[in-house]
């Protein structure tokens, strides 16, 4: 299959649905063709984020993610009840737990699959993400905090003893260096799907030792 710049660059929104189709599936099969997604967006007058979303959706639909839909809001396929067990099952348990094989976090494949065992209802991975948008789960990463930690004391030292520190610091010529370590650990999480409003914080019981690295970092206004 040839590409030649010959062809000009269009409004794809005003072209019929089966002159969308038609687009797509050249835009698609230039790139699958080795094509960059650059030089073919701009040889078929598309937007690279455009064509970025129809090669997602080649990969997981193949051909028919690339028809033209009907105009208007999409009929949801899970009915409120349905919605709400959904988000109750993620919210009080993980995967493991409900005998999801291959999963021990949250994701849309997880829920996806939830969804099918459940109520026979097969929906694609970017539909479960938008369900999960409208449900307001959104994927987060754990706060690490220790378990020791006290905020109030925490506050307290900003707001008393360390101006004390700049003072001193500043009378002596002294530098104020920050401090952070860093390491591995062999319960790291990277994340999980959870409602905006509960930010995920996981608080630490034991002091690890696995310290790997240190930096001392200095600002210059201390």
């Amino acid at each position: 299959m040839y590409y030649t710049a010959s062809m000009k660059t269009i409004s794809f929104l005003r072209l019929p649905p089966t002159a969308q189709e038609d687009l797509r599936r050249k835009a698609v099969q230039a790139v699958l063709d080795g094509g960059e997604v650059k030089a073919m967006s701009k040889l078929f007058g598309v937007t690279r984020q455009s064509l970025h979303r129809w090669v997602r959706a080649y990969d997981e639909g193949g051909e028919n993610a690339l028809l033209a839909r009907k105009k208007g809001k999409p009929k949801s396929k899970l009915l409120p009840w349905q919605c709400a067990q959904i988000v109750k099952a993620i919210s009080d348990k993980c995967p493991e737990q409900l005998k999801l094989p291959g999963f021990w976090l949250w994701t849309r494949d997880a829920v996806r699959l939830l969804i099918q065992d459940r109520f026979g209802v097969t929906l694609s991975v970017s539909t479960v993400g938008r369900y999960l948008r409208r449900w307001g789960l959104t994927p987060q990463k754990p706060a690490r905090r220790a378990y020791q930690r006290d905020a109030q004391a925490c506050q307290r030292w900003m707001e008393e003893e360390y101006p004390a520190i700049r003072i001193q610091a500043n009378r002596e010529k002294a530098v104020i260096l920050w401090g952070d370590e860093c390491g591995f650990r062999s319960d790291h999480q990277t994340g999980e799907l959870r409602p905006s409003s509960r930010p995920a914080i996981r608080h630490l019981k034991e002091k690890q030792s696995n310290l790997v690295g240190a930096a001392a970092v200095k600002f210059w206004r201390a």
